[in-house]
């Protein structure tokens, strides 16, 4: 069993490994760009149905023309798009913090400050310094 595994390798020359590893990443790569271009298509919303649909025969059916086509004609929108929907995806998740942490006014503070001194909870130097605090803040 050996002499059958040193006889593969050295069958198998150096510069055949090389491209079969080239070969082997050219068609993950040209997956992804395939991925990438027909999920750029269904997220495109100013495009129409019939436009989606045109656009998903033309790259299924001549998929290395289809797709060369799309990148020459919609190419430069496909970059404009993703940076736009990155912003509003940075935007709902900001608002979202936002809402989280429930920040408050500082007129609202002050009205749970005074009506903790007014049931007695905290004494009145105690609400000096906190509302001391509210304002400087």
């Amino acid at each position: 069993m050996n002499g059958a595994m040193l006889d593969l390798a050295v069958d198998y020359p150096l510069l055949n490994m090389f491209w079969t590893m080239m070969l082997c990443f050219i068609w993950v790569l040209w997956f992804m760009l395939l991925f990438r271009v027909i999920g750029d298509i269904f997220r495109d919303d100013e495009l129409s149905g019939w436009g989606k649909a045109g656009w998903t025969i033309f790259v299924i059916l001549l998929p290395f023309l289809g797709v060369f086509v799309y990148l020459i004609v919609r190419g430069r929108g496909m970059g404009e798009r993703e940076l736009k929907r990155a912003h509003q995806n940075e935007q709902a998740f900001r608002s979202y913090v936002r809402e989280s942490a429930g920040s408050t006014s500082a007129a609202e503070e002050l009205s749970r400050l005074a009506e903790l001194k007014n049931r007695g909870d905290i004494t009145e130097s105690e609400y000096e310094q906190a509302k001391a605090k509210i304002l400087t803040s």
